[in-house]
């Protein structure tokens, strides 16, 4: 599992994450993640190129958007993969953490 972040204008941090989230990759980049979400208002969560999302990277993710959410922040999650959508959508992480398909959409759901 890699994690690259970039700042991209408008308080927006875009999050990519590739590899797979399973219990090896959650706990690699459980630390650096939140590190970023500490720091950054606005969070989009590039999942396109994650090809497997187990329950512990599940959990990553609610953590950051909780923390987000605590300080003001807001995360979206975008344009994962299909069958990583569905375990999203089949533990309700969806109706937590937003599923978006593009930026403008992310910007839309932050208020920008």
């Amino acid at each position: 599992m890699e994690l690259t972040s970039a700042d991209i204008g408008n308080e927006v941090t875009k999050i990519t994450l590739s590899g797979r989230l399973d219990i090896d990759g959650a706990l690699k980049i459980d630390e650096p993640f939140m590190n970023i979400v500490k720091e950054k208002k606005f969070l989009a969560v590039d999942l396109s190129d994650v090809s497997f999302l187990a329950s512990l990277g599940m959990r990553t993710l609610v953590s950051g958007a909780k923390a987000s959410w605590e300080k003001g922040g807001k995360m979206v999650l975008l344009t994962p993969q299909q069958n990583v959508e569905k375990g999203l959508r089949a533990a309700a992480i969806d109706t937590i953490i937003p599923i978006v398909r593009d930026m403008s959409e992310a910007e839309r759901v932050f208020g920008l």
